[in-house]
C-alpha cells in the first residue's frame, strides 16, 4: 500500500471526525467526566459545587471554540481534496481557527486562577495559535502571489 496525498487527506478526516466525536461524548458526558475528575482532585481542587461549576464552565466555555476550530479544519481539508490550496476560503477558515485557539488559551488563562493547571493549557493554546497564525500568513502570501500570477500574461 502506497501512501499519497488523498491517503493522507483522508487519515486527516477521519482524525477530525474522530475529535467531533470525542467532543461531542465530552459535551454528553461533561457532568460525570466533572464528577469523575472531582473524585480525585479534592485535595488540589475541592471538591464542592462551586468547584464543579466552575470546572463545568470552563469545559463548556471551551467546547463552543473547539466545535468551531473542528469545523473550519474539516472545511480546509475538504477544499484542500477538491485541489482548492491556496484560496481565500483556506485564509479565513485559518484565521477562524487562530482565534478559536486564541479564545480557548483566554478561556484556559482565565480558569487557572481557580485551577492551576489549566495555565499549562492555556500555554499550549497560545502556542498553537501562534503556529495557526503563522501557517494562516504563509497562505495569505500564497495566494496573494497566485493572484499576482494569475494576471501575468
Amino acid at each position: 500500500m502506497r501512501w499519497n496525498e488523498q491517503k493522507s487527506i483522508a487519515l486527516s478526516v477521519v482524525c477530525v471526525r474522530v475529535f467531533m466525536a470525542a467532543l461531542a461524548l465530552v459535551d454528553l458526558c461533561g457532568y460525570w467526566l466533572v464528577r469523575w475528575f472531582l473524585s480525585f482532585t479534592r485535595y488540589w481542587l475541592g471538591g464542592g459545587l462551586r468547584e464543579g461549576l466552575l470546572l463545568m464552565t470552563s469545559l463548556y466555555l471551551c467546547s463552543f471554540p473547539a466545535w468551531v476550530l473542528l469545523w473550519q479544519l474539516h472545511r480546509l481539508l475538504s477544499n484542500i481534496g477538491k485541489g482548492q490550496v491556496f484560496v481565500p476560503q483556506n485564509v479565513a477558515a485559518l484565521r477562524r481557527a487562530s482565534w478559536c485557539c486564541a479564545a480557548a488559551a483566554a478561556i484556559c488563562l482565565a480558569s487557572a486562577f481557580y485551577y492551576f493547571p489549566f495555565g499549562l493549557v492555556a500555554i499550549a493554546a497560545g502556542f498553537m495559535t501562534l503556529i495557526v497564525r503563522i501557517v494562516k500568513n504563509c497562505f495569505e502570501q500564497a495566494v496573494s502571489m497566485k493572484n499576482e500570477l494569475d494576471y501575468t500574461v
